[in-house]
């Protein structure tokens, strides 16, 4: 009698958990798809939108006069690379010193107040960020500049870069630190041809995703880089960059300026989506290789 009625709870306890198992997998499904309608509504938007102001004058040639036809944003797709790599100049090289020590150092009191001020820089909004570069430089320089604009992204750049570098050491085994040590190699010697040299790809991942974020940035260059419809050929004079530009074509009352408006979207959608995307692979590869 006792085995019959251990048997038929068994039996319905089972049964309950299989319900409630596919009600939570069919709970974690919508959620999902709730998560991804928007993304793919925003991408197919900017490709019904963006496709039919694509062609190669846009690749190819600078911004026409109000009421002539025609015309592109070359200057802004090269503004923008040129601001991108002043950035990486700047924040890429801090943000990877600043991981290293928060990683190698990080259990000392001057390592909680740098991570907790990376933490801070990382919440603080992008205009707040082009509002100071445009008092530290902008005003004392006497005018806008592409390398004011890129040292707003670069500030933008360094806490992603220094966070994502923190983390990726921190998942090299100690027992290598104390190898290189145990062979009587100095510790930053350690760090730079051991520690760092094993954690080269999920690094730059990283400053990938960092690149893929201030690319699309719009607020800090309005203070800083502001914008140019010519070619710019000085980091001293303020320079064309395709978000700005895009931004400016888009509150302009004229219906041509509209489509290049969301062409110039879709660039920049699918750059950040490369971008991410292959830093995804880059870095699964690096993962499978050390697995």
């Amino acid at each position: 009698m006792k085995s019959a009625q251990i048997h038929a709870y068994l039996s319905e306890n089972y049964t309950r958990r299989r319900w409630v198992d596919r009600g939570m997998r069919l709970v974690l499904f919508l959620c999902a798809v709730a998560a991804l309608v928007p993304l793919f509504s925003v991408l197919g938007y900017v490709l019904f939108r963006g496709v039919p102001g694509l062609n190669l004058d846009f690749f190819t040639q600078i911004p026409r006069p109000v009421g002539e036809a025609g015309g592109g944003m070359a200057n802004s797709l090269v503004g923008t690379c040129i601001l991108v790599a002043t950035a990486s100049l700047l924040g890429i090289p801090w943000g990877i010193a600043a991981g290293v020590y928060l990683s190698e150092y990080g259990r000392t009191k001057t390592a909680h107040v740098v991570r907790f001020a990376t933490d801070i820089l990382a919440s603080v909004p992008s205009i707040v960020i082009g509002l100071f570069i445009y008092a530290l430089f902008v005003v004392p320089m006497g005018g806008f500049s592409a390398l004011a604009g890129g040292m707003a992204l670069g500030v933008l750049m360094i806490p992603t870069v220094a966070r994502s570098t923190e983390e990726m050491l921190r998942l090299v085994p100690t027992h290598i630190r104390e190898a290189g040590l145990a062979l009587g190699l100095p510790r930053w010697k350690v760090i730079l041809r051991v520690v760092l040299r094993g954690c080269v790809s999920a690094i730059t991942t990283g400053v990938m995703l960092a690149i893929a974020r201030v690319a699309g940035e719009t607020a800090p260059l309005l203070f800083t880089a502001l914008n140019n419809r010519f070619w710019s050929d000085s980091l001293t004079q303020p320079i064309a960059s395709l978000p700005v530009q895009i931004y400016s074509y888009a509150i302009a009352p004229f219906e041509e300026w509209h489509t290049q408006a969301w062409a110039g979207a879709l660039v920049l959608v699918l750059l950040v989506f490369v971008i991410n995307i292959g830093s995804r692979v880059f870095f699964r590869g690096d993962a499978i290789g050390r697995e």
